[in-house]
């Protein structure tokens, strides 16, 4: 089974003003991302607004990005719920359609223990397309702690975890536990682009990012630089990219993200509520984090 590693993209659903899905401006930024180097893109996660789309235009976004990837870099489809058997449809879906893996995130509002964890994930793998599992306890309410993280690993078809917890002692655990262990690869990839470079340090394999939405080619080098130990220069982009990393996440993600885009002339648009405009006092901060890293306003 293929190791994922290196910077991907979590994708932004451009909107229309009218609330459609802007299916052109999808495409266009795919290609933006292949054409600055990025190393996978990640469409319908949380970043892609997928609690508020149809199925008919998540189909839509999957058959787009596919096409345009074009085997050229792998393309990783969200595919939870926390309904077991829609997970388990969607992830034949992301297969059927020619997905390279599926990320799943850890079941949301239901809380499961610890056999029905396993047990979702077991069905998901089932589907036999690679599983990248999603861990957010602040979106979830459930953490999988580096224990039962190991227990999923044992499952055939569990390709590794976007690790979004926050917590760098467990991520380390998971790291020593599984992946320097685990015949075949298993990817510890950060959820949270300010913690690439810790991550990165532990023996983790790269980010699924917010900010390389705008940034691709600067979160790449920022990885690449990470991942060939090269830590002085991962460091000046790590804190080159910080007060921006933090400004996209003054707000709810993807607020802030997709204003940044739409300021930057790239496809972005509105949000879906329940998701509202971002404050005046946030845009504040967006703006001038813009500013300092010299992206223009082209509008």
């Amino acid at each position: 089974m293929a190791q994922f590693r290196g910077a991907f993209t979590a994708l932004v659903t451009p909107m229309k003003d009218s609330g459609e899905v802007d299916y052109e401006g999808f495409r266009e930024l795919v290609k933006f991302q292949i054409t600055e180097g990025i190393d996978g893109i990640v469409p319908l996660g949380t970043t892609g607004e997928t609690p508020t789309l149809e199925e008919d235009e998540e189909d839509r976004l999957i058959e787009i990005a596919v096409k345009e990837a074009g085997g050229r870099v792998p393309v990783i489809i969200g595919a939870g719920s926390n309904d077991t058997k829609h997970m388990v449809i969607y992830t034949g879906r992301a297969k059927k359609m020619g997905a390279d893996a599926a990320l799943v995130v850890t079941p949301y509002y239901n809380k499961p223990n610890d056999e029905g964890l396993v047990r979702h994930f077991e069905a998901a793998a089932a589907v036999g397309i690679p599983i990248i599992v999603y861990n957010i306890a602040s979106r979830t309410g459930r953490n999988i702690p580096a224990p039962l993280m190991e227990q999923i690993a044992r499952i055939p078809g569990i390709a590794g975890v976007k690790e979004a917890s926050g917590d760098l002692n467990q991520m380390g655990d998971i790291i020593d536990a599984i992946a320097s262990r685990k015949s075949g690869g298993f990817s510890v990839l950060s959820g949270d682009d300010s913690l690439t470079l810790p991550l990165a340090a532990l023996g983790g394999d790269g980010v699924i990012s917010v900010i390389a939405n705008l940034l691709p080619a600067k979160v790449k080098a920022l990885t690449d630089a990470c991942l060939g130990g090269r830590f002085g220069e991962a460091r000046k982009l790590h804190y080159e990219l910080l007060p921006f990393t933090k400004a996209a996440f003054v707000e709810t993600n993807p607020v802030p993200i997709k204003q940044a885009l739409s300021w930057a002339g790239l496809p972005g648009g509105p949000t879906r509520l329940p998701l509202g405009k971002l404050s005046p006092a946030s845009e504040a901060v967006l703006r001038k984090a813009m500013t300092a890293l010299g992206i223009k306003n082209r509008l």
